[in-house]
């Protein structure tokens, strides 16, 4: 398994943004099927006002910007992802060029790594 983190923020709106938190209370069971579908294991999403930061872990072979979006086939599941970037915009310092919605992010510190 392999381990991905990546960044988005939220329109800058604080009505939008409690609707956004409402949608994944309760996350369309097709999504969440989606997802594992696509060999998604764990998935956990935080935000600080508007920005988010989601980690998931994905097998091996995974790469987010060929895998990722496949889910989104399924007509609900690309229901859902047009509902969610209806709240959301990339980073400012998001590469255009980059391909994907969310931004990856490099790690720079494993605890794990410095006690092995």
């Amino acid at each position: 398994m392999k381990t991905f983190a990546q960044t988005l923020d939220l329109v800058d709106d604080s009505s939008r943004i409690a609707e956004y938190d409402r949608h994944h209370e309760r996350t369309w069971p097709e999504v969440v099927r989606g997802l594992r579908a696509i060999g998604i294991r764990r998935m956990r999403i935080w935000r600080t006002h508007t920005r988010l930061f989601m980690v998931y872990e994905a097998p091996d072979d995974f790469e987010p910007k060929r895998d990722y979006q496949t889910y989104a086939e399924d007509p609900r599941c690309g229901e859902w992802d047009r509902l969610m970037r209806s709240y959301q915009q990339r980073i400012p310092t998001a590469d255009p060029d980059d391909g994907g919605w969310w931004t990856p992010m490099d790690k720079v510190f494993d605890l794990e790594e410095q006690e092995g």
